[in-house]
C-alpha cells in the first residue's frame, strides 16, 4: 500500500492496486464519526458500443442500459441491497453519469460489514426477464417525471445543440422505447464486460484506520473469483463537425418566466492525467472571472433585470468531451444570450486587465476546496474517479496553489472558440407555438 503524505494539508491518502486489478484508495479523517464510500465503474450512458469481454464481434446496446444496471444491482434473488444497508445503519445511494456509474453509502458504525455489503452486491449481479421487465415500468415513470422538468431539459436541450449526432445528447436514463428493449442478457454480457474489478475504483473516507480497512477488503476481494484484467474495446464514438453543432433551438413548456442556457463545446484537444485536472480548474477559474457576482457581465445583467439569483455557469470534463454552460431564468432570452456570447468572445480582454479578479477567484477556490476537506460527505463528492489518474481534492488544492493568471489565459484561448457556441431557450407555451424550433 503506498502512502502519499499531503503535509500542507495534514492529510494522507494510501493507494493500492489488488491482484485482481480493483483501485482502492483510502483517506481517512482523524476525529470524524462518518465515513462515506464510492465503488466506482467507469462505465457511462455513451458507453453503448463496444467488444464484449471474451467475444470479437461488437455490439451495440440500448440507450439507458448503464442507468437501467444501476437500478437492478441492488435487487437479489432472496433480498435487497438497500435492506442490508439499514439493518448496519447506512445510508445507500447510486448514480450513473456520462461515463460512470458509482455506489456509495455513508455510515457511522458498522464499517466493515456495510464496505462487504458493498462490494458483494455490487459484485454479484442478478437479473431475471420478470425483475427486468418489472423495473421498465419504474425507470418509465422516471424517464416520463423528467420530460417534464424544466431544468433537466434545459440542460438536455443545450447538450442537443452541441452533441447532436454523438451520445451525449441522448438522456442518461434512455428513452421509454429505447428501455424496452433491454434484456436480461443484454445487462449480463455489459456487466461481464464493464464491472470487472480492473475497470473499477473504491475510494473511502472518513473515521477507521486504513491498515485495518484495507485488510478488510483485500480479504473481501481474495474470497471471490474474476477473470484475468483484459482491456475494455470501446467503439469509437462519432465526432461531430463544428459545423454540425446547432447554433440555437427552442422549446415550449408549461413555466411563466423563460429559462435560456449558453453552452460552449470544447473543440480543443485536453490533456491528459494531472495536466487535465488543471485544465478543468482553469476553465473554471475562467468563468468565475467572467461570471461571478462580482464581475460587471453579472452586474450589468441583474441591475437591469437580464437575470436573477437562478443565474449559474459550470465547466465539465468527462472522458472524451468538454463544454461549459451559463444559464439563467430571464424575461429577455435574447439579450441573455447576446451579453453572454459577448462576455465569452471578448474574453481575451477582460483576462488582460484581469491580474486582481484572478487573484481573488483562487484565493476563493482554494478556500473552498479547503473547507470542502472539513466534510468526509464534500470529499466523497468531488471524487472523479480515474479520469485525472485517481487525483482528488488534495490535489486540486495543490494545483490551484501554483495557478497562474497565464495558464488561465492558455486554456480561455485554446477552449473558447465561436464555431463551439450555441443557445436553447424553454418558453412559455403560447397556443400558436409549436413543442420545438430550430
Amino acid at each position: 500500500m503506498e502512502k502519499y503524505a499531503y503535509e500542507q494539508l495534514g492529510e494522507t491518502l494510501y493507494r493500492t492496486v489488488l491482484p485482481n486489478g480493483l483501485q482502492v484508495q483510502l483517506l481517512p479523517k482523524a476525529g470524524f464519526h462518518k465515513t462515506y464510500a464510492l465503488l466506482t465503474t467507469d462505465f457511462g450512458s455513451i458507453d453503448r458500443s463496444f467488444t464484449p469481454r471474451g467475444q470479437t464481434d461488437a455490439i451495440t446496446i440500448p440507450d439507458g442500459v448503464a442507468h437501467f444496471l444501476e437500478h437492478k444491482m441492488f435487487e437479489k434473488a432472496d433480498h435487497d441491497a438497500f435492506d442490508l444497508f439499514g439493518e448496519y445503519g447506512a445510508d445507500a445511494n447510486a448514480y450513473t453519469s456520462f461515463t460512470r456509474t458509482s455506489y456509495l453509502f455513508s455510515a457511522s458504525r458498522h464499517l466493515h460489514e456495510n464496505l462487504d455489503v458493498l462490494l458483494d452486491f455490487v459484485q454479484d449481479p442478478y437479473f431475471t426477464s420478470a425483475t427486468v421487465n418489472k423495473e421498465k415500468g419504474i425507470i418509465g415513470q422516471e424517464i416520463q417525471m423528467y420530460d417534464d422538468e424544466p431544468g433537466w431539459q434545459l440542460f438536455m436541450g443545450i447538450i442537443g445543440n452541441l452533441y447532436p449526432t454523438e451520445p451525449v445528447h441522448i438522456d442518461i436514463a434512455g428513452t421509454v422505447d429505447s428501455i424496452a428493449k433491454i434484456t436480461a442478457e443484454q445487462l449480463l454480457t455489459t456487466y461481464q464486460t464493464f464491472y470487472h474489478p480492473s475497470n473499477m475504483n473504491l475510494f473511502v473516507v472518513g473515521a477507521f484506520d486504513p491498515e485495518q480497512v484495507m485488510d478488510w477488503i483485500t480479504s473481501n476481494q481474495a474470497g471471490k473469483t474474476f477473470s484475468k484484467p483484459a482491456p475494455i474495446s470501446r467503439q469509437p464514438l462519432p465526432e461531430t463537425d463544428a459545423t454540425e453543432i446547432l447554433p440555437y433551438r427552442s422549446r415550449h413548456l408549461d413555466i411563466v418566466l423563460p429559462k435560456s442556457i449558453v453552452g460552449l463545446r470544447g473543440l480543443d484537444e485536453v490533456p491528459t492525467g494531472r495536466a487535465g485536472l488543471k485544465y478543468s480548474l482553469a476553465a473554471t477559474l475562467l468563468l468565475d472571472i467572467l461570471f461571478a457576482d462580482t464581475s460587471d457581465t453579472y452586474l450589468k445583467l441583474y441591475d437591469t433585470g437580464v437575470i436573477d439569483d437562478s443565474f449559474d455557469y459550470d465547466f465539465t470534463l468527462e472522458r472524451s468531451f468538454h463544454f461549459l454552460t451559463i444559464s439563467s431564468d430571464t424575461p429577455d432570452p435574447n439579450r441573455f444570450s447576446e451579453a453572454i456570447i459577448t462576455e465569452l468572445e471578448q474574453s481575451a480582454k477582460t483576462l488582460a486587465t484581469a491580474d486582481e479578479t484572478f487573484e481573488l477567484v483562487r484565493r476563493e477556490a482554494i478556500g473552498h476546496h479547503v473547507m470542502m476537506l472539513n466534510s468526509v460527505e464534500g470529499i466523497a463528492n468531488a471524487y472523479d474517479g480515474q479520469l485525472f489518474d485517481g487525483a482528488n481534492l488534495l490535489d486540486e488544492v495543490a494545483v490551484l496553489q501554483a495557478m497562474t493568471l497565464q495558464d488561465v489565459r492558455d486554456v480561455a484561448e485554446q477552449l473558447i472558440q465561436s464555431a463551439g457556441i450555441s443557445v436553447f431557450d424553454i418558453l412559455p407555451v403560447d397556443d400558436n407555438d409549436s413543442d420545438e424550433n430550430s
